[in-house]
This record gives C-alpha cells, structure tokens and sequence, in this order.
C-alpha cells in the first residue's frame, strides 16, 4: 500500500459500536473539520483524565495541537473518535515508532468512561494498525490510571509490562489470539444482550402518532399498552389531540414531563427522522418503529429513508426495532408489556419468539395463543434495518424466563455470525427456526442484505452444524415448540407407540420409523373400549421401562368408550412425573393439554415428526462438538503475501480477482502444508516429450480444461506412459479426439497411486463468508448434488462427520470389496483447506479435484485457485453492527 494511498479517508474503519451498558455511538477516523469538536470535548474531560494522557497538567490545547491531532494520514498516524450525536467523547490513536511498532493512547470523556469505550477503540485501532502493517502495540501509562491499565490487561492479548522511572511500560502483539476473540465476543455479547434488554424492559412508553380513532395503528398501540396492563406510565403524542383514550396527549415528546426509555413510533414515514431526535433530545433509550414507507417500498426514496433513520438513532445512542414491524412483547408481571399491534396474544410462558414478517405477525401469535404456548417475549422485525434474530439470541441465552427459541427467518444479515450465536445458544436452550426461501435464497423487500450465493443445502448444513432445528413451517415450528417447551428432552431414540386404535398405532410407528425413531416392539392397541386406568397402566409400564426413551400415545374418542378427559387426566398424572417426553395424538386436536403440558397432535405423523426433531436436538445436544484441531505447517502469511503478490501483478483487477497458475498455486497449497502433484504444461508434443524426461518413470497426460471434466464419453487423461513412442501415441490421439491442445490445457504429471477420488472445494461467499464442501468426486455426485458443507472454522466432529454423511461414502469404506481409504488424512486436508480460506480472505476460492484416497495417506492430483481482493467481512475482528 502506498502512502497516497493510505491517506485517502479509510471509510471502511466507520462502524456503529454497541457500548456495554447497550447504548449505541459512531466510530470514525478523526479528519480536519473535527478541529472544533476536539476542542468541545477537550474542555469537558477533568484535569485528572488530562493529567493521565499527557503526564502533566495541560488544561488547554494550543491551535498547534489541534492541528496535529487531527490531520493525520491514516497510515503511520492513526486516530478514531467515538461520538454520541455531534458529540466528540472519545478519541484512540496510534503513532508509528518503527516499521512494527506503534505507541497508543486513549483519552475518553469523564461522564463516559466506564461504559467499555477504550475496548472498543482498542480493538478497532488494532485491526486499522494490522492493516498498515504494524504487529505490535506500545504505551506508557502512570500507575495511578488504573482503568486503562485494566483495558490492555483485559484485551486478551499477551501484555508485558515494566516499571521504570514511575511509569508503567505495557508492549504486545496485536495479532489476533484465541484469548482476544474470546474477549471480544463475550464483551459483544454482554453489550448486545444488555441494548435488547433495554429495549423489552422499559419503565415508561410514549406512543409518538398517537390517535384519537379507533382504527388507527397510533390508537392500537395506546390501547394495547394500556389494556395489557403495562406496570409503567403510557404517554400520548399528539400535534393536535388533548387527550387519547382517556390519557392527556402532548404535542411533542420533548414536552412529557417524565423521563422515557421506550418510544413507539406511528407517524408518516417522511416524519420520522424528526421523531428520532426529538426522541434523542429527550434521551429515550430505544425505539420501535411500527411506520410503513421506508425500504420495503422497493424505491430509491424508501431505503434512503431507511439509511437514515438507522443512522441517526445509532449516532443517539438508540436501537431500532422495525421499521414496518409489528412491535415487541414482554409478559413478565414486572412489564406485561404489549407494545405491538397484535390483539391476541399468547399466554405468559417459555418461548422467546423472533419474527421478521409484520404482516405474519399477528397470525402467528394468534396460534401461539391457540395452542396455549406460553411466550416470555416477542420481537417482530419488520424491515430489521437494526435489531435482528443475532441481537435477540444474544438476549435469550442468559434469559432465564425463556427456555425455547423460535425464529422466523426471511433473510439472514450476517449468516456467519448467526452460525457462532446460535450454536452457543443451542448448547443451553434449543432453537427452532424456519427459514423462508431457502430453495431461492431470494430476500424480501425492505431488508437490505444481499442474497446469499451458496447453495441452499450449505445453509441447511450451517443450521444443522449450530444446533439448530430447522423445519419447514410455522405450524411445525409449534409442534416442536411443544415437546421442547413442556418435555424434558429425549435420552434416546426409541419409541414406544400405545392407544385405542390399532389402525392409528401402526400409522404412530411407520411416522416415527420415518422420522428417524425406533419403534419399541410391536405397538400396543388396546382397542376402542379401553379406560382411563388401562392408559395410565400402560403408560406408566412405558415409563418404568429403560430400553424406552419416549412415548407417543394415540386417541380416538369411540361411541361407547371412556370420556376424553378422564384419559386426558390420566395420561397427565403419568406424564408428569415420567422424566421421558409424552406425546398425543388427542381427538385430533393441536395443543397442550393439562397441567403436565402433554403436547397433542391433530395426527400421528405430526406428533412423530415433532418427537423426532426433539431426538435429535437432544443427541447433538449430548454429544461432544469436538474442538478445532491444532494443524503443523499452516503459514497464513505465507499465503496471504502470496495472494496479494498476485494481486499487484500489472494488468490484475483485485477486485475481479485472478486464477493462480500452477506454480503459485502449489505454492499456496505448501504453505497450508499440502503438496500438489507436479504438473507440467505440455501445449506441444516437445513440451510433452520433455516433461516425461524431466519427470522420469511414469506419466499422465491429460486436459485440465473444465469444460471436459466429467466427461466419461471423452478420454481426457491417457496413463501409463513411460517412452516418447507412447507419449506420441497419446499426444497425435488425444489431440484428434479432444480440443486444441493449448485450449484444453494439456499437462503432464506423475502417475500417482492409486485411491478414490474425492474433491474438496472451499471459497468465500459474499454473506456467510468461507464455506467448504465435500464429495466423491465423479459425474453421479455432481449430478444428485451428492455434496456436504460447513462453515469454518471446523471442529474435529465437523470434518469427521462432513467426510461420512455424503450419501458415496461407502465407496472409501471399501464398498464391494473396494478399498478402505484414509479417512484421517481425508479429514485434515478438508481442514487444510477451510482454515486456508478462514484465514486468507484473499483467497476467494480454492478446489482440489480429484484428490486420491488412499489405504494410507492421499495424493492431491489437481487443483485451481481464485485470489481477489478482500470484501471485509461483517465480524472480521472487530465488533461492529451491520
């Protein structure tokens, strides 16, 4: 890089931060209009925090400094500021010592500090640092500055610290660690967890657009607050109106006498902007925008409205719910709050439901209530310009009211993070999500993401790889609900079917063998005439039973036979003390029934996909994950210095990319610790003749363009060649019958030994970041599809198992007397592979295909690579909203 370069404005370092007690501020580099501002927050911070920067007292800056400070260039002289509104309250720098070494310094507003500021600048001085080339962090603190001292120290980095001269030295590396990620996530996730919270426990709500007629959203929202008994003061805002429904409206916001934390937002599109800093002069902490017009519109207009209230509510501190949501919900007696348009609600209860459709909102809640599925909170997204599904399972992984996640999912804004967010919440508590458009990864209006260009099976893959069940419908998203929220997870899977009709009990145990159950004996019909005590017998010999893990109970009312509910209280009194989940299939209703929470199906093939989806969220639940494996000889800067030597090649695009040749490619593929087979080009017969002499013993020639690959009418390697007499034959052959020569790109290598061939492909997608595939190679894998994904970094569980579940992996098990390949050499070329891209965003795509498994070790015969200049991925060390 360049120092013209360098000293361009580095926009890309701008970032919406999320504090740790939740609030939100603005970070940027510093530029030569802030000069006023720097001089406004420099008179707000106290002698003693001036004292503590400078060593000395220094009540005032001189115009001098105030150039210095903010005219830098971006490269050796670094500075970011944090601000609140137009409001300067933190600025970080580093200057250059050397060519690896910089000094570092913070200075942050008194009426600030404590609110995790200087880590937040720590760690995006750090990436722009890592950037520009620096590797190491220097500073000189006096020891009586206890709280920055505290800010390296709890970095997660490897600090070393001396005393001299009364001052306390601190050096360390800033390359990132395992420690500082850590560090950093769990700081992402208090402060995230903490502006959610915020938002579903306010003490106070205005309603700003506020109406007096009934069928207005503005009169909704008061009366919905207020009916639903919300335990804090509702407050009415209205240009015009003098009272709403019985409370006195005020023209204003900024005109409430009280103080307020949340505010519901029902104006004209066109007049939120002004809303949100009235809202800001009156410090509310967070607002839920119920408004249409903005990017959901589809028109230039709507998202640059959109654009802008996001900006200006994170640059006040404030988090958005919405806009066009239908508003959040929390039925804690300590709230009970409605703060939605929704009329019906569910019951207080364990599940935490996400949703980003508005206008499926209600209909969705409205069954929730139907099936008695108590909710904790509710957060409908709309547009989900600013809060998502990550905020909200940042939240519910420490809730303790809410035992259940559920997710509606129309787009995914930062998949590779969901993927990290939801594993660790799966590992408490399940998650259960549905996820339209998965077969066209289209994203809806309104929802500024880009779709997501893998294939719909790898996000299926990052699903199931998180822990969390996917299912394909809301209804079903409730009968698992159902098991998970009211039955204690499944020990095993095996099923024992009992009821009163024989014909409904086999169709029980064909449903569960179906969703991957197995079926405990033969099913137990005990015909139409059976009482109450022969099912509460007959459950409780289940129960008592250890080889059974689960019962699924089926009942038809008969014209003569007992009555539903002494059944009903039957199966209760069982079910409650069981320690196994019970499910019915009960009259044919959908529910939970008694106060044992039995969950009843309106059939059995319901009522066993949903016993199924639990089985197996409890068996990834109990297994272990595996850990992500330490790999000998995985040089990333290396690889990187590599990819960008091929970016700086005159004539190269970097942001079109370029393909490796096949020096650079092994290359590349060394400094990962894997070796390519030599491959030499051979566009003519000498070339050819001469690769075979310089490669001695046997030798392949074969064509490397894609467009023949997998094509078993053409011979497109021709092996076994060890004299020119042959090569020749193979040459004037091969060159009839295929392309020209040079345009299939004919090389030559060594016969390699034998093996199955597999292929491995990993690149980076534009959302979800690096993913690798895995699969057999060969023409019928290609054509079913026959592939498995994960998204890095991998565990050893992840490659183990994305090695085994394509559906040809018999073929390395010695399939019909066919070899037992290496499936651990196997295993750590995928992890090779998917560190590589991890590691190197350079790297925008790698593929070795085929490689050959052998009974020991494998040979890598083929490959090609893509390098392009980086996009920036949306978590890449540094804590950040989308």
């Amino acid at each position: 890089m360049t120092v013209e370069e360098a000293a361009v404005y580095p926009a890309h370092w701008e970032a919406d931060v999320v504090l740790s007690d939740g609030a939100t501020a603005h970070l940027r580099p510093i530029t030569p209009a802030d000069a006023e501002r720097l001089v406004e927050f420099y008179a707000r911070v106290s002698d003693r925090s001036k004292y503590y920067r400078f060593f000395a007292p220094y009540p005032k800056l001189t115009s001098r400094d105030v150039e210095r400070f903010t005219n830098v260039d971006h490269r050796d002289r670094v500075a970011l500021i944090l601000l609140i509104g137009d409001a300067m309250i933190a600025v970080g720098r580093y200057e250059r010592l050397s060519a690896t070494d910089a000094e570092v310094s913070f200075l942050v507003e008194d009426e600030h500090q404590g609110r995790g500021v200087g880590s937040v600048l720590l760690e995006h001085l750090a990436q722009a640092a890592r950037e520009r080339g620096v590797r190491r962090f220097v500073a000189d603190i006096l020891p009586a500055n206890h709280k920055m001292i505290t800010v390296f120290a709890d970095a997660g980095y490897t600090v070393d610290n001396s005393y001299e001269d009364g001052v306390v030295h601190v050096e360390f590396e800033i390359a990132p660690t395992g420690s500082s990620l850590e560090v950093m996530a769990a700081r992402e996730h208090r402060a995230e967890a903490r502006s959610i919270e915020r938002l579903l426990t306010p003490r106070s709500v205005a309603v700003i657009g506020a109406s007096r007629w009934r069928e207005k959203i503005g009169q909704t929202l008061v009366r919905n607050l207020v009916l639903g008994g919300f335990t804090g003061p509702v407050y009415a805002v209205n240009r015009e109106a003098t009272a709403i429904t019985g409370l006195p409206a005020y023209k204003s916001v900024r005109d409430v006498p009280g103080e307020i934390d949340l505010a519901l937002v029902a104006v004209p599109a066109d007049a939120v902007a002004e809303v949100v800093l009235d809202c800001a002069a009156k410090g509310v902490r967070g607002l839920v925008v119920v408004s249409s017009g903005f990017a959901e519109t589809g028109e230039p207009v709507g998202r640059s409205r959109q654009a802008e209230l996001v900006r200006l509510a994170r640059a006040h501190g404030m988090r958005i719910v919405g806009p066009n949501c239908l508003g959040i919900v929390n039925t804690d007696p300590a709230y009970s709050l409605n703060a939605s348009l929704a009329t019906t609600l569910p019951p207080a209860g364990r599940v935490g439901f996400f949703a980003q459709s508005g206008a499926l909102g209600s209909a969705i809640l409205g069954d929730g209530a139907a099936r008695g599925l108590g909710v904790s909170t509710f957060v409908s997204a709309g547009n989900r310009a600013d809060v998502s599904g990550n905020d909200l399972l940042q939240y519910w992984r420490d809730d303790p009211a809410t035992e259940v996640v559920l997710l509606y999912l129309e787009s995914l804004g930062n998949p590779r993070k969901f993927s990290r967010l939801s594993r660790a919440v799966a590992e408490v508590k399940p998650v259960v999500a549905v996820k339209s458009g998965r077969s066209t990864q289209g994203v809806p209006l309104g929802h500024t993401v880009r779709p997501i260009e893998a294939p719909a099976d790898a996000l299926d893959a990052m699903f199931r790889q998180s822990g969390v069940v996917l299912v394909d419908t809301i209804p079903e998203m409730f009968d698992v609900a159902q098991v998970l929220a009211f039955q204690p997870l499944p020990t095993g899977r095996t099923v024992a079917v009992m009821g009163n009709s024989g014909a409904l009990c086999l169709l029980a145990a064909d449903a569960a063998v179906s969703a991957g159950l197995d079926v405990y004996g033969d099913p137990l019909g005990f015909g139409a005439g059976a009482t109450a005590d022969d099912y509460r017998k007959a459950l409780r010999t289940f129960v008592d039973e250890p080889a059974v893990s689960s019962v699924l109970v089926v009942y038809a009312p008969a014209v003569d036979g007992p009555g539903g509910d002494d059944v009903a209280t039957a199966l209760a009194e069982v079910a409650a003390s069981a320690g196994k989940p019970v499910v019915t299939t009960f009259q044919g209703k959908r529910g939970v029934r008694g106060a044992a929470g039995v969950p009843s199906y309106a059939s059995p093939e319901e009522a066993a996909r949903a016993l199924g989806h639990a089985t197996a969220y409890a068996e990834w639940r109990r297994r272990s994950h595996g850990k992500v494996p330490r790999l000998d000889g995985c040089d990333a800067a290396a690889a990187r210095k590599l990819a960008r030597g091929a970016l700086s090649t005159p004539g190269t695009d970097p942001q079109a990319g370029v393909e490796l040749g096949p020096a650079r490619l092994r290359e590349l593929l060394a400094a990962y610790g894997v070796d390519l087979l030599p491959m030499i080009p051979a566009l003519t017969l000498d070339a050819a003749l001469a690769a075979l002499g310089e490669l001695g013993g046997e030798v392949v020639l074969k064509a490397t363009s894609p467009r023949l690959r997998h094509r078993p009418d053409l011979a497109a390697v021709w092996r076994h060649i060890d004299t020119a007499d042959e090569m020749r034959d193979a040459w004037a052959t091969m060159a009839q019958t295929l392309l020209d020569p040079a345009e299939a790109g004919f090389v030559v290598q060594p016969m390699a030994p034998g093996g199955v061939p597999v292929s491995i492909r990993a690149w980076e997608d534009p959302m979800f970041g690096p993913v690798v595939s895995f699969g057999v190679s060969g023409v019928a894998s290609e054509l079913l599809g026959d592939r498995s994904y994960r998204i890095p970094p991998l565990t050893d569980r992840d490659a183990a198992e994305m090695v085994r579940e394509v559906k040809a992996a018999a073929l390395l098990m010695g399939y019909h007397g066919g070899i037992m390949a290496d499936l651990g050499a196997v295993e750590d070329l995928v992890h090779r592979m998917s560190r590589l891209v991890d590691e190197v965003p350079e790297v925008g795509s790698v593929e070795l295909d085929p490689v050959l498994a052998g009974e020991s070790g494998l040979t890598v015969v083929n490959g090609s690579a893509r390098v392009a200049a980086p996009a920036g991925r949306q978590d890449w060390y540094t804590r950040r909203l989308p």
